[in-house]
This record gives structure tokens, sequence and C-alpha cells, in this order.
């Protein structure tokens, strides 16, 4: 017997609130490793390499290899997700983590829009409210909001890269309607991700010592596991409320910078990580019953 959407709903929220600690921890681990060597090609065909291992171990049996190279939507969808990740990593690096995260983060708003168009999923005040105070409290806490007026190349990069990442949640739900299984989902990225990275990874020769590969497969998994936990989420879950859950990623980075860092926090980043608290929570609050019902 299926679970009613309400159920389904729930558990969503719950996958997609692990997703993000996962995302914290690979972030966190990237950046103890500090800049020993490892370039940004490196780091994302690692992240595929243990997300592919993740699928053909644990979950082999829900993988449907032939897929991989004959949907076209699962084709484009693991070219743009390999890209998008690379573009991420990449924009960080140019622009810094802060205005990176901001800019990268706009996919909320994006993927939200394009939900609406191409699934008909709702749009509401909560939604709304919700989603202009996390943006407000990302641009608060990643300091981004005070040096946009200077706008440049890896600017519209990082744009790019978040209108990527909207379609990308909306194929995610389209391929979950078509029958399409997680695993199956998630590995198209992994794989078209590491056809995109291998050649470069190659062609650099920058090969990192033991321990710093080992350290980045950890992360790599972290990340792979977030990733899947992800796509297994918007399986129940409508885009704009799962996207929402995802910009308490920054905010766990900042505080896990607080914790293990000895970074502090001042007047604008405490009340841009309220904002963003406040903002994911909006649409889990009771009231918000259409959206749970929409047929998944």
């Amino acid at each position: 017997m299926s679970a009613s959407p309400a159920a389904s709903a729930r558990s969503g929220r719950r996958l997609m609130l692990l997703a993000a600690g996962c995302f914290v921890a690979n972030v966190l681990i990237i950046r103890a490793l500090g800049r020993a060597g490892a370039d940004v090609w490196m780091i994302a065909a690692l992240r595929f390499a243990a997300g592919l291992a993740l699928c053909l171990g644990a979950r082999r049996g829900e993988l449907d290899l032939p897929a991989l190279f004959t949907r076209p939507r699962l084709i484009f969808r693991g070219l743009l997700g390999g890209a998008s990740t690379y573009g991420f990593y990449l924009t960080v690096v140019e622009l810094g983590a802060g205005r990176a995260t901001f800019l990268n983060n706009t996919y909320v708003v994006f993927s939200a829009l394009l939900a609406v168009w191409l699934l008909a999923e709702p749009f509401g005040r909560r939604l709304a409210l919700g989603a202009a105070a996390a943006l407000g409290g990302l641009g608060l806490l990643t300091g981004a909001v005070f040096g946009l007026t200077r706008v440049g190349l890896y600017d519209g990069v990082a744009l790019l890269t978040a209108l990527t990442a909207a379609w990308i949640v909306v194929a995610i739900r389209q391929l979950h309607r078509e029958g399409v299984s997680t695993t199956t989902i998630f590995a198209s990225q992994c794989v078209y991700g590491l056809i995109l990275c291998v050649p470069f990874v190659l062609a650099r020769g920058q090969w990192p010592g033991a321990p710093l590969a080992g350290g980045l497969l950890l992360a790599g998994v972290c990340a792979g596991a977030g990733q899947l936990l992800m796509t297994r989420a918007y399986r129940d879950l409508a885009v704009a409320e799962g996207a929402l859950i995802q910009t308490l990623v920054p905010l766990g980075i900042a505080a896990g910078g607080v914790l293990f860092f000895r970074e502090t926090f001042g007047a604008a980043e405490i009340l841009g990580g309220l904002l963003i608290v406040g903002g994911s929570l909006l649409p889990m609050l009771p009231g918000m019953r259409r959206a749970e019902r929409r047929p998944a």
C-alpha cells in the first residue's frame, strides 16, 4: 500500500535534510584538506567516481545501465549535471565562496518557476516568501549583497550554473514521473560527469598524494550520498520546497566554520542565518496542504 501524499512529503523533507547534511560534510572536508594540490577537475572527477561506486555497489539492483545511453533526457541530465558541478567549483575558486554560493543558489527561484511551467506545481505566497527570505539570508550570510555592484564573467557563469541546476531538479522530477529509478537518475550525472572530467585530469597530470586522495574520496562519498538522497527526495517533494531546504547547506557550512575553523559571526551573518532557517521552514509549517496533495 502506497503512502499518503502527506506522509510522502514528510519522508521527502527528511531525506532532503539528510542530503543537506551530507553536502555540508563534503564542503567542510574539502576545506579541511586545504589547498594541497588537487585542482577543480580532480575534485569533481573524484566526486563522480565515488558516486558511481555507490550506484554500482549499494544500489546496483536499481541501476538501469542501458537507459543511461538510450534515454535522451537522462543523457542531457547527466551532461548538464556534470558541467554544473564543475561550474560551481570553478566559480567558488574565481569569485570566492560567499559570492559564488549566493549566485548559484538563485536556482531556488529559477527551479520553482520552471516547475510551475513544466510540472504544473504550485508556487504560492508561502513558497514565494520563503524563497525571498532564504535568498536574502544567503546574501547576508555570505556577504555577497555588499559586492554585487561589480559584475564580471564568472558572475555570469554562476548564474548560468544556477539556471542549469534549476533545469536539472525539474528533470529529476520528470524522470521520476516516467518511472526511472533514483539510482539510474543519479548514475547519469556520475557517468557523464566522468566523461567530461577525465580528459582534463589526464591532460593536466596533477595527481594528489595518498592522504589527499583519500580525503577527497571521502568528501566525494559524502557528496554522492547527498546527491542520491536529494534525487530520491524529489520523487515525493515539490521542486520549490526541496530547493528551499537546500539553502540550509551554506548555513551548515558557516556553522562548521565556527565549530571547526574558529570563525565568528557578525550581526549581518546571524540575521542571514535566521532568515535562511525561517525561509526554509516556512513551507513545512501546518497549513500548506495543497502542495502535499499534488500527484507525485
